[in-house]
């Protein structure tokens, strides 16, 4: 199984990125898809997670302005980003329980970079 995120990149702030995460590989089922960030110096961070059904969590820092989606039959996953603020900047990476015909295991993706400037 493999996890493949895009869409990173420089944005002003007050801009507006998509992020994409597509799963592939002998997968039966997904489970939670979510997507975290880490910042330099700190630590990784949770920013939103969905379950298979549809239900949403957020990091209280990015309420109101990201929106996170799935398509199942993609098996991919998505995080529109409103109203970035520099704070926003860090590597954001996807990650997602995945069942196989061989067992269950939580993936993770490369990472993607977005860059908020002041």
């Amino acid at each position: 199984v493999q996890l493949q995120a895009s869409g990173g990149g420089l944005v002003q702030a007050g801009g507006s990125l998509r992020l994409s995460c597509a799963a592939s590989g002998n997968i039966y089922r997904i489970a939670n898809m979510g997507w975290r960030r880490q910042a330099p110096g700190k630590q990784r961070e949770l920013v939103a997670v969905i379950t298979s059904a549809g239900t949403t969590n957020y990091a209280d820092s990015v309420k109101g302005r990201f929106t996170i989606s799935r398509d199942n039959a993609k098996n991919t996953v998505y995080l529109q980003s409103n109203s970035l603020k520099p704070e926003d900047t860090a590597v954001y990476y996807c990650n997602a329980v995945v069942y196989t015909p061989y067992g269950s295991g939580d993936y993770w993706g490369q990472g993607t970079l977005v860059t908020v400037s002041s």
